[in-house]
């Protein structure tokens, strides 16, 4: 019997931990027989780097917020067409670094686009591609704060105000799509938040029984 593919989603505000965890799930997955591709949003791609790039470091460049969105939302065409949507097709299980629910939340709760026009622009870039299931690693801004020991990118450096938006959006969100979208406890250390993480993707999918 075939093992369907799966896509997961780690989501969060900056410092919640999400390479880490990524990382942990990513090696849990794989002793348990699967093929596991991890990538970021954006990046992961030649073309999604190069959009990286301008979107969080390129401190020079003032992008509207719409061009912003838009701009993230061509980095992930690219990264659907490229990886995810062929590393499903073959069997494998993604976890991606971020999704549509970032520019949700950033560019909608936090800027103030519509998030149903958002939504309507990434079904478009995806090709209507939505994850299995999305994990919020949710901490407070204070925890966050400290986790973050490197220099801040673009949106990091939006201030306080800004993140607490980004955080409850995440909260909104999770309220709006209970289930599809799950809050998960990001504070406490690496294993004990990697336990956490494994519970929700066992409790979803029960063929990791």
């Amino acid at each position: 019997m075939k093992v369907p593919a799966r896509f997961i989603v780690l989501e969060g505000i900056d410092g919640a931990g999400k390479s880490s965890q990524i990382a942990a799930l990513a090696a849990w997955l794989g002793e348990r027989g699967r093929e596991v591709v991890t990538c970021r949003d954006p990046g992961s791609t030649p073309a999604g780097d190069a959009i990286r790039a301008i979107l969080l470091d390129r401190h020079d460049l003032e992008l509207a917020p719409t061009a912003e969105m838009m701009l993230y939302m061509a980095a992930r065409a690219q990264l659907v067409s490229q990886v995810i949507r062929p590393a499903l097709e073959r069997g494998a299980w993604v976890v991606s670094d971020r999704y549509v629910l970032s520019n949700i939340v950033y560019q909608g709760h936090a800027g103030g686009i519509d998030p149903e026009v958002i939504r309507g622009v990434a079904d478009v870039a995806t090709g209507g591609l939505h994850p299995d299931l999305v994990i919020v690693l949710d901490v407070d801004l204070e925890t966050s704060a400290r986790r973050l020991d490197r220099p801040l990118d673009k949106l990091e450096n939006r201030g306080d105000g800004y993140r607490r938006r980004v955080h409850a959006g995440y909260h909104a969100e999770a309220v709006r799509s209970p289930g599809g979208v799950v809050l998960v406890d990001a504070t406490g250390g690496i294993d004990e938040v990697a336990a956490r993480i494994r519970r929700v993707v066992a409790e979803r999918f029960a063929e990791l029984a």
